[in-house]
């Protein structure tokens, strides 16, 4: 599966999806004009991964901002992470790291906190 990768722009965050060195982070400020169209190759790309995954997915997210709408597509992804750990094909874990000093972003990863996906939530 070719990697995805993308570099981060004024108002984009950097990803890094690749499946053989079991990389997926996306990092950064999360600010596009059109949020959907960013995150629909994302979110494509996971789901093409789900159907033949690697046996453990850590997926990482470092975060130093986000507007609304993207986190309307952060859930999405989060959705699809959950189905994807839940298939059992794939032990999945989140990492959530977010600014010491930013209760919005630790109460957004904390949102996530449940019984069905392992979670850490991770103050830098």
């Amino acid at each position: 599966m070719k990697p995805l990768i993308l570099i981060s722009e004024e108002d984009t965050p950097s990803v890094l999806l690749d499946k053989e060195n079991e990389i997926f982070e996306i990092s950064g400020l999360s600010l596009p004009e059109n949020p959907k169209k960013f995150y629909d190759p994302i979110i494509l790309w996971v789901q093409e991964y789900f159907q033949n995954p690697n046996a453990q997915t850590v997926f990482t997210f470092k975060l130093k901002y986000f507007n609304t709408a993207s986190a309307k597509e952060l859930i999405r992804l989060y959705q699809i992470l959950t189905k994807g750990h839940e298939s059992k094909k794939s032990q999945v874990k989140i990492l959530w790291y977010y600014p010491k000093d930013d209760e919005d972003l630790l109460d957004f990863g904390n949102n996530f906190l449940n019984d069905t996906i392992p979670f850490e939530v991770i103050p830098i």
